[in-house]
């Protein structure tokens, strides 16, 4: 196994520079972190975990916090995850998925116990306990989401209002003026209170009677059935709807179906459009989801950093950064039937 001293001699730096780099007690600039560690990879070196720490009080591992209820672990949410592990990895730092309660009852152990330098919270609530009980154990800590109030607390987060608007636009501009949204059922869940879901909800109401269209929303038991049942929910509060955004991936395929035994093709009759997903969920149903596409793989990145420029102690402020979905055009859309109105 290579010692520090064949490390410092590879790089040409000192000994010192390469205990400053391997444990993060000193700031080295970054053409020379870059020396050492190509000299570690060269060489095959591997730091002591435990050493580490005890050296610089730091474990150099986050956690990325994520709720311990239900199947919420999506395509977009393993985008998250990847990408902010990667990030953590490029800037010196591990990355783990760790689970815990929705009211934040075991966030003393983790973070009392000394075992990470900070977490990363995703599936926010909008008034959600373990947003509080951080800021009450005063470990730094980055949202992926939004509180009611996050004014003081740094987020990355969908820009899920615009996202609303776009989507909105995009079947306006088909000449579509009866509008349904689909969203989870969460009530009496300890997801209730979800701010993906509070904030698209409000959006969609808001801007639907601004357009001065029609808007119904429904609300899906899980998986496919679930779908099946939103679909019968929404043609049996409104028969003429035409334009129906969805933002639920297991229940997509559900919905398909329902609408299609209820006698209405897709797109023909009604067009779907499902938020907040991946092109990779869209084209698993028949006919490919038109989606308006998270920026997961940017927001992991994003949230990474945020919580790594905290424990570095290069943060300015408490960043607060919002990324609309993209539209991602497929074969569930079209032009309103002849003679839709509102």
């Amino acid at each position: 196994m290579a010692t520090m001293q064949q490390v410092a001699d590879r790089a040409g730096v000192s000994i010192a520079t390469v205990s400053f780099v391997v444990n993060g007690t000193k700031y080295v600039t970054p053409a020379t972190t870059a020396r050492v560690e190509a000299a570690m990879r060269e060489l095959k070196f591997r730091g002591n975990l435990v050493a580490r720490a005890l050296a610089s009080r730091r474990t150099r591992i986050i956690a990325l916090l994520f709720p311990t209820v239900g199947n919420r672990f999506s395509p977009t949410t393993s985008e998250f995850f990847m990408s902010a592990a990667e990030r953590a990895s490029q800037r010196g730092y591990h990355l783990v998925l760790w689970p815990v309660d929705p009211a934040g009852e075991d966030l003393d152990d983790l973070v009392s116990g000394g075992l990470v330098d900070g977490v990363v919270l995703m599936e926010v609530r909008m008034d959600d306990p373990r947003v509080r009980k951080l800021s009450e154990l005063d470990v730094p800590f980055t949202l992926i989401g939004r509180t009611r109030d996050s004014s003081d607390l740094p987020f990355v987060d969908i820009d899920f209002e615009t996202t609303i608007e776009d989507s909105l636009d995009h079947l306006q501009e088909l000449e579509h003026r009866r509008f349904g949204l689909v969203l989870e059922n969460l009530e009496g869940t300890p997801m209730a209170g979800y701010a993906p879901h509070l904030r698209v909800e409000d959006t969609f109401r808001r801007s639907v009677a601004a357009r001065g269209a029609v808007g119904t929303v429904v609300y899906a038991g899980a998986g496919s059935e679930g779908g099946r049942e939103a679909a019968r929910a929404l043609l049996d509060a409104d028969p003429e709807v035409s334009g129906v955004l969805v933002m639920k991936d297991d229940s997509s395929a559900g919905l398909l179906v329902g609408l299609y035994a209820a006698g209405r093709r897709v797109p023909d009759d009604v067009s779907v459009l499902s938020i907040a997903s991946s092109g990779t969920a869209g084209d698993q149903h028949h006919p490919r989801l038109t989606t308006m596409v998270a920026p997961g793989r940017e927001l992991g990145e994003r949230a990474a950093d945020a919580l790594i420029d905290q424990l570095d102690g290069a943060s300015e402020g408490k960043p607060h950064f919002l990324l609309p979905c993209v539209l991602r055009p497929a074969e569930s859309v079209a032009a309103a039937p002849t003679g839709a109105t509102a």
